[in-house]
């Protein structure tokens, strides 16, 4: 760079949004009078004039610090004056310049310059950046389709550094800014590297505008050719004599539309759609949606209720042919229909049957609907975590569809099915919703009325549905759930009704199943109570059926080796079942051969029945200490506690020392301690061996006993007694010791079972240790009618514990 000494004054043209660099071409209109001026005085001499841009463009009368410092030394090329009286004025950039001082203002701007020359000396660096220059702006021209193919030509035949990067800074897309800072940079190489970045810069935001054209070019030559071809199958067709598909499909939803008898909200929606589809193309995507909608209006049975079978005894008979006991949901289901008879509509009822596996819910639904003439469908509850599983999905979303209640209406053809909802507390709960609180508007008969799906926007009647739920346990059922619903307690069944189950109805099925003649097999009693008590240990009669199954399979196979033409009869008895099925898988409790010190026989329920509970009490040296052992629960643990503080306070009735607890311990144990056991009907059992194993005398073995113990020897009711007593009938026991307020649930006892049992009601533990230890003489052995407990301790009288506070006493 080197600043020449020139200083003659030059008239001066102020330039608004441009910037023109030295070498460059440039056409202007000029049409300020200075500006007219300067460009007259400039061509009455040696055409030179000082070309510098304003600092801000919008500034009609610029002063002298209203202009950059630097700008370029031109000349007029080219002189036109204008109709309208403005300049066109063509000039060309020499040589950067920076002003002096300035001359005069008035009729133009006039200023002395100092000259900037540059060096064209070019270096290996300089080389380098010439070239990658090059190779940049031919890349920037490929792309940008506004510069001319000539410009590429000249630009690229120069070697000059300071040439070369002002012509490719008078192509760049640049701000004012941008140009007069490099106008301004005055070292040739910082120059054309500062162009270099500018240029790439440029390059890149090119390149991604290449990218989104060419994919919208894409988009658009795809769209005009599905449009294209689309219009040339409908000529196709129409000079085919064929009707317009699309049109066809309408006529067609307009034809379903008037057959349907719809309501009101929903004809009214149905036509808008249908409407709204006419004007769509039916290649669009929103044109999809909103046929399936259409569709789904269509198909769903909106006032379609099918006809019902009010005959009671009908319904009796089916049911009765399908299930075996289940009284209380079949006597519901028989009022049901004697109240539909009468009354000519009303609103469904809604059940949940809660029973433990395989006593035959689900199929009870099924019976229902056969009963009652409806439709059946049947919805799976169990992992269900969605509310969208219920309600449906919103049509916004890709892929939206109506929930399973709609859906299953759909496939049920009617508004009034038997509505099976099965595992009701296996549902569960994440960040998709409660399901769970989306049924409780199904199951509500003063909400369900009007039932809002998310996918339909419109009311469905559900309260004609006839729901029926299945549960395995009523706790997981969220409260305001069980509200809604008539509960109904399915027990497992006993031995006596898996019997005729399986007589009437699981020997037949396996032995079809099986393609087995009643020629060649027969189930005696004894061989299905066999299986009943030594190979199933089950609530339901799944396991059951299996071993039935088995059997079958092996006589099948004896069958087959025989020759079908030769097989004889097999009649299944116990020894065969042996046999067939190997050893027993379980035993039942059976009474002890001779009466034991220390070992009474309880009765317990559980889930698969009634079973005999014994319950061992051992006495050993120690002091005082209580340890109970089998797998107990809390609540078992606290009525053998307060068994232990029952006797110790009966110590001198039954002829014990005051302080005969501080000399030894007791230890209550149940057996099978693998098994859990809890509950607090065992009180009386563990009492009265705890009773048996101090007083050193035996408890009778004949006598099983069940029931809650209180402190003060009080005998409190317990569930489960029809159980129970059918567990002591099996296990041999004669004698059965059962709560006095228990007496009323003798009625649901069959007749066959009581008549078999000699059943003592029971108020007070006195009553249960005369019955159950073997003495001659209870009432002298317990000191008859003495049941003070004063003489161990002073506790308040009874029926001072039980007087009114006076109200205000705290």
């Amino acid at each position: 760079m080197a600043i020449q000494g020139d200083m003659r004054p030059l008239a001066m043209l102020p330039l608004r949004d441009i910037v023109v660099f030295p070498h460059m071409v440039v056409p202007l209109f000029v049409g300020r009078a200075k500006s007219i001026a300067a460009l007259e005085e400039a061509s009455a001499n040696d055409r030179e004039l000082f070309l510098v841009a304003q600092r801000q463009a919008g500034q009609d009368d610029p002063g002298e610090g209203d202009v950059y410092e630097i700008g370029t030394v031109g000349t007029i090329v080219q002189m036109l004056r204008l109709p309208d009286g403005t300049v066109k004025v063509l000039v060309e950039g020499k040589q950067r310049a920076r002003i002096g001082r300035f001359e005069q203002s008035d009729p133009f701007f006039a200023c002395s310059v100092e000259r900037i020359g540059e060096t064209e000396e070019v270096d290996a660096q300089g080389q380098t950046l010439v070239e990658a220059l090059h190779e940049g702006f031919e890349k920037y021209v490929k792309l940008n389709k506004k510069i001319p193919p000539e410009t590429l030509n000249s630009v690229t035949q120069l070697e000059s550094i300071p040439r070369l990067s002002d012509a490719v800074a008078a192509q760049l897309n640049l701000k004012i800014e941008q140009r007069q800072e490099l106008l301004e940079i005055l070292e040739p190489a910082r120059r054309i590297e500062e162009v270099l970045n500018l240029l790439n810069a440029e390059l890149e935001v090119l390149e991604v505008e290449g990218k989104i054209r060419t994919r919208v070019k894409k988009q658009m030559e795809r769209s005009q050719k599905e449009y294209y071809l689309n219009e040339q199958m409908r000529a196709i067709q129409k000079e085919l004599g064929e009707r317009d598909e699309f049109k066809n499909e309408m006529q067609e939803l307009e034809e379903q539309l008037a057959e349907k008898n719809l309501p009101e909200e929903v004809q009214t929606r149905a036509e808008k759609e249908i409407r709204k589809l006419k004007m769509m193309s039916p290649m669009s995507a929103e044109a999809t949606v909103v046929r399936n909608y259409v569709d789904w209006i269509l198909a769903l049975p909106w006032d379609e209720y099918k006809d019902e079978k009010k005959d009671v005894t009908h319904a009796e008979t089916v049911l009765d042919e399908d299930h075996y006991g289940l009284e209380k949901p079949k006597e519901r289901i028989v009022e049901y229909l004697a109240v539909q008879s009468l009354v000519e509509k009303m609103k469904g009822p809604i059940l949940c049957l809660v029973g433990p596996p395989g006593v035959g819910k689900t199929s009870l639904g099924k019976s229902i609907a056969r009963a009652t003439g409806r439709d059946f469908v049947r919805m799976s509850l169990g992992g269900v975590r969605d509310e969208a599983e219920i309600r449906g999905h919103r049509r916004t979303y890709i892929g939206a569809l109506p929930g399973k209640v709609i859906q299953s209406l759909k496939k049920a053809g009617s508004s009034n099915p038997v509505f099976l909802l099965d595992e009701i507390d296996k549902m569960s709960t994440d960040f998709r919703g409660d399901p769970s609180s989306a049924l409780l508007e199904v199951l509500d008969p003063e909400q369900n009325h009007t039932f809002a799906d998310h996918y339909l926007d419109l009311d469905y009647d559900l309260s004609r549905i006839m729901f029926v739920c299945t549960a395995n346990v009523l706790h997981q059922i969220p409260r305001p759930l069980q509200d809604r619903m008539e509960i109904i307690q399915l027990p497992g069944y006993i031995e006596s009704e898996k019997l005729q189950i399986a007589k009437n109805f699981l020997v037949p099925k396996v032995r079809e199943a099986n393609g087995l003649q009643e020629d060649w097999i027969e189930f005696s009693d004894a061989g299905i109570t066999e299986i009943i008590r030594s190979y199933t240990r089950e609530s339901g009669v799944r396991n059951l059926e299996r071993e039935l199954a088995s059997i079958c399979r092996k006589v099948a196979r004896d069958v087959v080796k025989e020759g079908a033409d030769k097989a004889t009869k097999r009649k299944v008895t116990p020894t065969l079942v042996k046999k067939l099925l190997g050893v027993q898988k379980f035993r039942f409790g059976e009474r002890e051969d001779e009466d034991r010190v220390g070992l009474c026989t309880g009765l317990a329920y559980t889930e698969t029945g009634g079973e005999l509970l014994q319950t061992e009490v051992a006495v050993t040296t120690g002091k005082g200490k209580l340890q109970i052992t089998g797998r107990l629960g809390e609540v078992m643990q606290e009525s053998a506690n307060a068994a232990a503080s029952y006797v110790r306070s009966r110590a001198k009735q039954l002829g014990l020392s005051r302080d005969f607890y501080s000399k030894i311990d007791l230890h209550v144990h149940v057996p099978e301690g693998a098994t859990p056991k809890d509950g607090p009907s065992a009180g009386i059992t563990i009492a009265t061996a705890i009773a048996s194993a101090l007083t050193r005398v035996p408890v009778r073995s004949n006598v099983a006993m069940t029931g809650e113990i209180t402190l003060r020897g009080r005998v409190l009711p317990i569930g489960g007694l029809k159980e129970k007593l059918i567990a002591a009938l099996r296990g041999g026991i004669e004698k059965v010791l059962i709560p006095k307020e228990n007496e009323k649930d003798l009625k649901e006892v069959p007749s066959n079972i009581t008549s078999k049992l000699e059943l003592v009601p029971v108020e007070h533990m006195d009553e249960v240790l005369a019955q159950a230890l073997a003495v001659e003489d209870p009432a002298r052995f317990l000191r008859e009618g003495d049941h003070a407990i004063e003489d161990i301790y002073d506790p308040l009288p009874e029926a001072d514990l039980e007087t009114e506070i006076p109200a205000g006493v705290n």
